[in-house]
This record gives C-alpha cells, sequence and structure tokens, in this order.
C-alpha cells in the first residue's frame, strides 16, 4: 500500500510523497517496518486522548490490487471516434442511447452522421429521464430487440450511461433490471458499450456499476460488475460546454465525493490512491471557473479529467455512506445525485474522520489545506486538516448554490427511519472506512436535515 505522508501541487498534478518503507530505529540500525495491520483491522484507540501523540499513516497488509479500465479515447474533438470504436467491436446496427437535452444540444446528431459514415445503421433511443427507471430500462430493450442492434452507444450523463449499461445487461442477460441488484448477478455476456460523456463527473463511462431506480420500492438499486465496464470510453471535453449550470455544478460535486470517498475506502490501493487525490485536486481547482466561464477550454478539459480520474479511482476502491445514503434519498425524491452528495458529504467526512483522520490530511491538501503538514503530523492537527477538508466541501457547495440540508430539497424526519434502513442494504456501505449501523446512519441524516 502507498502510505502517504504529504501531497503538494505541481502544475495541474498532485506530487504524493510516501513514507520510506524501511524505517531506522534509534541505534541507526535499519529494518522493516513493525507487523502491518490494516486500517480496518487496525481503528483507533478511543481511549486515546483528544490532540496527543502523533499521526502516521499506518502500515497495511499487501494485498492484490485489480484495476478495471476501459480503452479511453481523451481530448478535445475525440468525438468521432466513438464511430470508429463502435465498428471495431463490429457494430453493424447500433442503438445510441441519448436524452432529449443532449438531442436539443446538437452532439448525438454529430455522431450519427459519423456512424453512417462508417457504414453503420443506428437506432437512437432517448427515452431516459434523470435517474433512469427500471421502466425505462425495460422499453429500451426493447426497442434494442425490435431493430436488431448490436452494441450500445452512449452520449449523455450518467443517467444516460446507466441506461445503456441496463440495456446492454438485459439484452445478454433477459429478466427485469431489479433481478440483477447487488454485486456479480448477471451470468451471460452482455454486447460491446462505447460511451461518451456530456457531464463532469459521473465517471459511469468507466465504472462497473449502474444505478437504477426502482419504482416499486421508491430506491435507486446498485448494479455492479466487471462486465459492466464499457469497452471504450471516449471523452470530449467540448461537449461538457452545453450542460446547464444547475448540471455542471451537481456532476463536479459528484466527481469531488468519488475521489473523497474512493481515497478513504476499505478497498483502496496505490492504484486508486493516485487518481483519487487527482481527482480531488482538479475539482478543486476548476468546478467553480466553469461555473463562471462555462466556454473557458482550459478548465473544462480539466473537469473533464477529473471526472475520469474519480471514475477509475472509485470503481476500484468502490465507495462509502455518502453514496450509499445519497442513493436512498435520490430514488425518494428523484433529484441530482450531484446535489445529494454535497449536502451529505461534509457530515459524513466528519463522522469517518473520527475513526481516522490522518487519512483525510492528504485530502486536505489536495484542497489547497494551508497548514504545513511535514513526514507526520499531531493528532490536533490531522483533525484541523479533516474539519478544513469538511468545510472545504461545504462552502464549495454554498457557492455552488447547493441547499445546507435535506429538509429544503423535500426530506422530512419522517422519512429517515426508511431511508435508513435502506443505506444498510446499499452495497457502498461495505467499504465505507468506519463502520456504521443504522442508529449511526439516522444520526447522520438527522444532522443533514
Amino acid at each position: 500500500m502507498v502510505l502517504v505522508d504529504s501531497v503538494t501541487r505541481a502544475g495541474q498534478s498532485m506530487v504524493v510523497c510516501n513514507r520510506q518503507a524501511r524505517e531506522v530505529d534509534p541505534a541507526g540500525r535499519t529494518g522493516p517496518p513493525p507487523a502491518p495491520r490494516s486500517t480496518a483491522e487496525a481503528p483507533s484507540d478511543p481511549a486515546r486522548p483528544h490532540g496527543t501523540g502523533h499521526v502516521q499513516a499506518g502500515p497495511e497488509s499487501p494485498r492484490l490490487a485489480k484495476f478495471h479500465v476501459p480503452e479511453i479515447v481523451f481530448g478535445p474533438g475525440s468525438l468521432a471516434e466513438a464511430a470508429h470504436a463502435a465498428a471495431r467491436l463490429g457494430a453493424r446496427r447500433p442503438m445510441l442511447v441519448t436524452d432529449d437535452g443532449l438531442l436539443a444540444a446538437g452532439w448525438p446528431q454529430q455522431l450519427l452522421r459519423h456512424l453512417g459514415e462508417g457504414g453503420m445503421d443506428a437506432t437512437v433511443w432517448s427515452g431516459v429521464t434523470p435517474n433512469p427507471k427500471d421502466h425505462e430500462i425495460t422499453a429500451g430493450h426493447e426497442a434494442y430487440r425490435a431493430a436488431a442492434c448490436d452494441v450500445l452507444v452512449a452520449v449523455g450523463g450518467g443517467s444516460v450511461i446507466d441506461a445503456a449499461k441496463g440495456i446492454a445487461l438485459l439484452a445478454g442477460n433477459g429478466g427485469v433490471i431489479t433481478d440483477f441488484e447487488g454485486v456479480d448477478r448477471m451470468v451471460a455476456p452482455i454486447p460491446p458499450m462505447v460511451m461518451v460523456p456530456a457531464t463532469s463527473g459521473t465517471g459511469a463511462d468507466v465504472s462497473q456499476f449502474c444505478i437504477v431506480t426502482d419504482t416499486v420500492r421508491n430506491t435507486k438499486i446498485t448494479i455492479l460488475g466487471r462486465a459492466l465496464v464499457p469497452d471504450v470510453s471516449v471523452v470530449d471535453p467540448h461537449l461538457l460546454t452545453t450542460m446547464p449550470d444547475w448540471l455542471n455544478a451537481a456532476t463536479g460535486l459528484d466527481a469531488l465525493t468519488h475521489g473523497i470517498e474512493a481515497y478513504v475506502s476499505r478497498a483502496h490501493n496505490p492504484l486508486t490512491d493516485h487518481h483519487a487525490l487527482q481527482a480531488i485536486s482538479l475539482v478543486g481547482g476548476h468546478l467553480e471557473r466553469t461555473m463562471d466561464h462555462p466556454l473557458d477550454q482550459e478548465s473544462r478539459l480539466h473537469m473533464a479529467q477529473a471526472a475520469l480520474e474519480a471514475g477509475l479511482a472509485f470503481t476500484n476502491a468502490i465507495l462509502g455512506a455518502a453514496h450509499a445514503m445519497s442513493h436512498q434519498v435520490g430514488g425518494l425524491l428523484d433529484l441530482p445525485h450531484g446535489v445529494i452528495n454535497g449536502i451529505l458529504l461534509p457530515h459524513v467526512v466528519r463522522f469517518n474522520a473520527e475513526g481516522d483522520p490522518a487519512r483525510f490530511v492528504p485530502i486536505a491538501q489536495a484542497l489547497g489545506f494551508p497548514g504545513e503538514v511535514g513526514r507526520s503530523c499531531s493528532q490536533a492537527l490531522a483533525e484541523d486538516a479533516a474539519e478544513w477538508a469538511a468545510c472545504e466541501v461545504r462552502r464549495l457547495a454554498d457557492e455552488l448554490g447547493v441547499p445546507k440540508g435535506l429538509g429544503e430539497i423535500g426530506v422530512t424526519a419522517e422519512d429517515l427511519p426508511t431511508l435508513s434502513t435502506m443505506t444498510m442494504a446499499d452495497a457502498c456501505l461495505s467499504t465505507n472506512p468506519r463502520e456504521a449501523d443504522r442508529a449511526d446512519i439516522e444520526a447522520l441524516f438527522r444532522q443533514a436535515l
């Protein structure tokens, strides 16, 4: 595991300084570090007095690190590459999944032209709404079968991409989408998928997640599996310039939440740590500018990179309590996922930092923490950095116009017991760095109300 001592900026990149693998004892002898224990196996001592001692990220047990990633084409003007990718995957009758907003912006029509020039006869399906519904996935699958399609190509945000994944899943396995809730429930191969993200935050174009609203239970279900990692992701920052401000803010906060939760996840590894910190730094440095200067190409490029790196981090490290809770609120109220994350994340950061504030020091540094942090820091400084990070997330949410509490978006105290119960069944909670029972989750919901 990477043991992070400090994080500094170098241009648009983060430089992570790692502790030496071998340590020197007081007598000057070198040797291996003490017997390792993972963070999950060695929780902090609750009896330790506040503000005493020094905090240094403890060594972790080496473990295998799997890193799932699609082929990625990144850069301005790359939209046409999606057609070439579909052709390489054997497309003759691809289904182009999108939504009405993207059709109004004209991006799917451009891709349709490229597909046609490549000799492909595409079917367009745009029957998806924000937070895609189970019945919409069914309708999309019926359209896919009726047109005898062979490859899925999606142009849109996370909702469009998740809908395309759901259609592919049903095309290969049949049934209804809610049959596949959980981890690795699909048993048969699915059609190839090419994804073109049109927002800067969801990471769905590189992830092994598919999030769908179960309209019977009024909740979002998480479908997780290696087969859901798209074959190709084509990231063209030009597509980000037509996002409305509210969507830009929501997806940017989603990317920030992905980076933070992936970095502290129980399943993090050296590869995910790098991408998570990069994403956090890029969002902190560029999201606000994209709101003030929406046509600024440099900031759009960096936010496209932030969304991509956050996606690479969380699809391999998974997430935590903020997402587990957000899924339930989103399913209940059909609201933008990133806005809910922006409300919940500061509370979840504080909750998790009670167990291990040192893990949040690099996150604070990536966001611009002004304090000096060396190879080790005091318990008090680590706690200050974690609190600063929580406050910085809230400051950014305020700048973007995010409501301060769940009550402002329609959640009531009467909803909290149900939301808490449903959160406990969400797959994302399993990798939260601190154990949380139903009472803990309900307390977090109340704090955020």
